[in-house]
């Protein structure tokens, strides 16, 4: 079972940058993806990635603002956030899953998560 660890989340303010981590445990599936929870809203995938060929996705309103990566290695992935705004304030969660099963429907461990807030 893959545990993963998230971190990296804090304040900020409007403008500012995050990097948040996750490390899984265990084996690693061939896609890994960074979630978030508003308050009141449903959990949504954000970014994903590819294990074996990095190539990312991004729902369109952080394209440009934010960056998946991958460290084999070290078998983390990472989430860069530029640009931050107060409606990307939100627990941000990671996971991992054969691809076509990155969703929230189909996944059923999860981290403790980490807050991101930022304020205007």
């Amino acid at each position: 079972q893959v545990q993963p660890v998230e971190s990296g989340g804090r304040l900020v303010q409007t403008g500012d940058s995050l990097k948040l981590a996750c490390q899984l445990s265990g084996r690693t599936n061939y896609v890994m993806g960074w979630f978030r929870q508003a308050p009141g809203k449903e959990r949504e995938l954000v970014a994903s990635i590819t294990w074996n060929w990095g190539t990312p996705t991004y729902i369109d309103s952080v394209k440009g603002r934010f960056a998946i990566s991958r460290d084999k290695a070290k078998n983390t992935v990472y989430l860069q956030m530029n640009s931050l705004k107060p409606e990307d304030t939100a627990i941000y969660y990671c996971a991992s899953a054969p691809a076509g099963f990155l969703t929230t429907k189909t996944i059923h461990s999860w981290g403790q998560g980490t807050q991101v807030t930022v304020s205007s």
